[in-house]
């Protein structure tokens, strides 16, 4: 089996359609999916309607943290939707987008770079405005030449010069509420240091303590010698180690499928989860 367990669309900040996601997954040879949207599930419904023969669809979401000044990300996989006490959390993050996105607009506009709200606004379109929709603008200006090369200190990295804080969970928060709904809580590129400040180990591990399933260790801006240090300090505090290539279609290089998660810890995530079904096949009953 190949399993991704880490994937956008443009319910946030993919350039792929729900449907168009799922039928590329299954043209990519991928047997299951995870459609991962930043804080949000507004995708779920098109790739449920939409998803082909053979292919199975884990529900889930990414959700937007921040301890100890450190932005980090939760993947919650499999939690009820319906769940009123993480929807309302959910939405504090999402209505907090719009006035973050046009404040880092404003930054880069006291930079000399010529970007409008406008110009954000239109390449997010339906999705939920977010930093890589401001980055995509920075490309279409030629000021970087990637989606990734605007998240440095210099642009939109974690407290780099055109940054803005915006609402987030706690991450501890989050675990609780994830796991209240019935999902699986996985730490998502927990190493990414080119991204800016990563989450110590002692958080992690405290995080363990309070619910966490596991954490993310084959990622495209995981290097090997952050692999082994993560497979190794999961080993030690019992987490689960996932692998997904958190594709947002043509905004990333990466591939559907360039890293996948072992049958056996999906199998195990699937186990644990009480709040959700994956969806198999061409659509189906995917909630209890």
């Amino acid at each position: 089996m190949r399993i991704d367990l880490h994937t956008h669309s443009t319910a946030s900040d993919g350039t792929d359609t729900p449907a168009e996601l799922v039928a590329t997954a299954a043209a990519a040879g991928l047997d299951v999916v995870a459609l991962t949207d930043h804080d949000t599930v507004g995708g779920h419904r098109q790739a449920i309607d939409a998803l082909p023969d053979g292919l199975t669809l884990v529900t889930g979401a990414e959700l937007s943290c921040r301890v100890d000044g450190v932005g980090t990300h939760l993947l919650a996989y499999l939690f009820d939707p319906a769940d009123a006490e993480l929807e309302r959390a959910r939405e504090l993050v999402r209505d907090d987008r719009v006035p973050r996105a046009r404040e880092m607009v404003r930054k880069l506009r006291a930079l000399d770079v010529p970007v409008t709200w406008e110009q954000v606004a239109r390449i997010a379109g339906d999705g939920s405005v977010g930093r890589p929709h401001v980055a995509a603008a920075l490309v279409e200006l030629g000021v970087v030449p990637t989606v990734s090369d605007a998240f440095t200190p210099d642009w939109l990295g974690n407290g780099g010069r055109a940054y803005a804080e915006k609402h987030e969970f706690d991450p501890f928060e989050a675990v609780r509420l994830v796991k209240a709904a019935g999902g699986v809580a996985v730490l998502a590129h927990p190493g990414a240091v080119k991204r800016g400040a990563v989450v110590p180990e002692s958080t992690i591990a405290a995080l363990a303590e309070a619910g966490l399933d596991g954490v993310e260790v084959d990622h495209m801006d995981h290097d090997e010698p952050t692999r082994a240090r993560l497979r190794g300090l999961a080993r030690e505090l019992g987490l689960l180690t996932t692998g997904s290539s958190d594709y947002h279609g043509t905004r990333k290089t990466v591939e559907l499928g360039a890293f996948t998660t072992d049958p056996e810890i999906y199998g195990e995530i699937t186990r644990r989860a009480t709040g959700a079904f994956p969806v198999p096949g061409a659509g189906g009953p995917g909630h209890r």
